[in-house]
């Protein structure tokens, strides 16, 4: 081998690796999930069990790896809680015209921290509640007519002046991401007459 060959390979290893992390450092401290609750200590105090309490309505679209919208939901959501225990059934109408059904149970820690469970997440989610965002990571297991895959999750929910949350999450398959949900929540006034949950 030339001398100038092995020069050539080493400037593409070293300029491969710099790619590579610069996109460990990118995804680690600039992206998405490099947010951390401390970030968003101010602003209005989210509290679970008022804001994922009573009817809910959630609206939203799902992006595929492309970028482009794959799927778009309405759910009908229910939270109800008992001291710092809660649980958040939801229904999901797609525009495909399936239907999915989940329950969370939740469980609020004083210090904000969050351990939630669901019948299709593996494992416990962990999460915490800080400020005006909560954050919960979890992995999933898709539907067999969806795949069947188990993907990890990260959900972020940001409470607005207005009491509507902002909700983001990314799903990702072996760090790649695979899917995008952004939707709104937003607390169903009870009808007049109706006592508070």
């Amino acid at each position: 081998m030339t001398t100038f060959a092995a020069f050539l390979i080493a400037a593409f290893l070293i300029g491969a690796l710099l790619v590579l992390g610069a996109f460990v450092l990118r995804s680690r401290y600039a992206a998405f999930p490099a947010q951390r609750p401390a970030d968003y200590a101010r602003g209005p105090q989210f509290d679970l069990r008022h804001h994922l309490s009573g009817p809910i309505l959630c609206e939203g679209v799902i992006y595929g790896p492309t970028g482009r919208v794959t799927s778009r939901f309405v759910a009908d959501m229910h939270g109800k809680w008992d001291g710092n225990t809660g649980t958040l059934a939801e229904t999901f109408r797609y525009d495909s015209g399936t239907v999915q059904d989940r329950a969370w149970t939740m469980r609020l820690s004083n210090d904000g921290s969050i351990a939630a469970t669901a019948p299709d997440v593996v494992g416990t989610g962990t999460g915490r509640a800080e400020g005006s965002a909560v954050v919960l990571r979890y992995r999933i297991k898709l539907t067999p007519e969806a795949g069947g895959h188990e993907l990890d999750v990260i959900d972020w929910m940001y409470l607005m002046d207005n009491g509507t949350i902002m909700n983001r999450s990314q799903f990702r398959k072996f760090g790649i991401k695979v899917a995008e949900l952004v939707a709104t929540m937003r607390r169903v006034p009870a009808p007049l007459g109706t006592p508070a949950e």
